[in-house]
């Protein structure tokens, strides 16, 4: 996954213009490294799927 594209789904999913985006379990480093970049990085949900595979999704409140 490049840069530009995981900015891509990190604004999809600040503006609410998708819920969730699955990240493949061999993008993850690269999308994480991304994300834990971002400003509100703590609004951002991973939630670990079998198999390696992580599902994002754009939280409201940060989460603690």
């Amino acid at each position: 996954m490049t840069e530009e594209n995981a900015m891509e789904h990190i604004e999809n999913l600040r503006s609410g213009s998708i819920h969730e985006v699955r990240v493949k379990k061999e993008d993850f480093l690269s999308f994480r490294a991304i994300l834990t970049k971002q400003e509100d990085f703590k609004h951002f949900r991973g939630i670990a799927q079998r198999g390696g595979d992580v599902i994002f999704q754009y939280m409201k409140e940060p989460r603690s």
